[in-house]
């Protein structure tokens, strides 16, 4: 398994799909944050916070994980070596980990330039590191699970289709809806407690109370439920290919 990890990860770092992920997230992320005059905009808001980061980085990740994740199986059906791997001494939740693992790996790495940010406001507030560091760092964990969680989404799409664009499309709704599909039925259709419930469901209500700087076991919970949901869906989608 570790053996496929590192050529998994190998083949994003020597292609330029790997390093295009990175940069357009940076570029996007650090426009946003410190050049167009906009409400993200952490130099003319004139308060010392991240806070734009952790609103923008959500919905770029909508789009970039999906752009990982859909060569993950739709690549290797397309050109006939699925067969080939499955039949390398490997279960195949192995497969599927090691697939999840690399596309975990390519998030960390793409969260990790992020911290200059973090230490350009420290550095920059009145007096030098005036911020709420803990909020910043539960927002971090809860981005690292919402992005972990939109990886094995991604594979999950990936599974179910030869085509990388319908894979990557397929993901981006499922991402989508997750994320803001039940926010949008709490505030727009269902509301009170039934609404509530309905809101709990979603990935944004979890990934918010964590940006709160509070790390809460039942948000852990969910999103490890949900990233071993999808996880499972894949390993079911891969084994109808013997039915």
């Amino acid at each position: 398994m570790l053996t496929l990890l590192k050529k998994e990860i190998n083949g994003f770092l020597n292609s330029l799909i790997g390093y295009i992920v990175m940069v357009v997230f940076l570029l996007m992320t650090g426009l946003f944050l410190w050049v167009f005059p906009l409400e993200f905009n952490i130099l003319d808001f004139g308060f010392a916070g991240l806070d734009g980061l952790f609103i923008l980085a959500p919905f770029v990740f909508l789009f970039l994980i999906p752009a990982i994740t859909m060569r993950s199986f739709a690549d290797e059906k397309k050109s006939g070596t699925l067969e080939l791997l499955m039949t390398q001494p490997l279960t195949d939740i192995q497969v599927i980990m090691a697939k999840y693992f690399a596309g975990v790996v390519l998030v960390i790495i793409s969260l990790l330039p992020t911290l200059i940010y973090y230490l350009s406001v420290y550095l920059l507030g009145l007096p030098p590191g005036n911020l709420d560091s803990g909020s910043i760092w539960g927002s971090y964990l809860g981005l690292l699970f919402l992005g972990a969680s939109f990886v094995a989404i991604g594979i999950f799409a990936s599974s179910v289709t030869d085509n990388q664009i319908v894979s990557f499309i397929l993901a981006v709704f499922i991402c989508f809806f997750l994320y803001m599909g039940f926010e949008f039925i709490y505030n727009f259709v269902v509301s009170g407690k039934t609404g509530l419930i309905i809101e709990s469901l979603g990935l944004n209500a979890h990934y918010t109370s964590m940006s709160r700087g509070v790390i809460d076991t039942r948000d852990l919970i969910y999103f490890l439920s949900v990233t071993a949901i999808f996880i499972l869906l894949t390993k079911l989608s891969l084994e109808s290919r013997k039915w």
